[in-house]
């Protein structure tokens, strides 16, 4: 449950990862239909060192849960088949080797960062329509 008092918002969970910070709250309209937002909140600085959050939302209805899940799981599968072709960088597996013992002194955005510094350095002959995952 949250944390703040807001009659339409039923739950929410947070969920941490990397620099961005994702939001899945269940709320009702005033007709008592359930929806679910999910918000992903960028935290960014300015020139001077100052805070800001970048914030997206996406609304999901009641109705589109099945279609959404059966969308979002193709898609998970799709990006598992390419993977096991080898041609894709696995940040999971980058981590885990910069991370044998669990107590790596690097943490994961700088793991991820060096790995695409790597990355774009092995590809030479890619053409500039070419858009690593980390740029998204």
């Amino acid at each position: 449950m949250s944390t703040y008092e807001n009659p339409d918002e039923l739950y929410s969970r947070p969920v941490r990862a990397g620099k961005r910070t994702y939001f899945f709250d269940v709320k009702a309209t005033r007709g008592k239909d359930l929806y679910l937002t999910i918000t992903e909140s960028k935290r960014r600085f300015d020139d001077h060192g100052n805070v800001s959050y970048s914030k997206h939302k996406l609304f999901l209805y009641r109705e589109d849960f099945e279609k959404f899940e059966e969308g979002f799981l193709d898609a998970v599968d799709k990006i598992q088949e390419l993977m096991e072709t080898g041609e894709f960088r696995d940040p999971i597996a980058e981590r885990a080797a910069q991370e044998p013992d669990g107590d790596s002194k690097e943490s994961s955005e700088e793991v991820s960062e060096a790995a695409a510094d790597e990355s774009s350095e092995n590809k030479t002959a890619e053409s500039d329509d070419d858009i690593a995952f980390d740029d998204l």
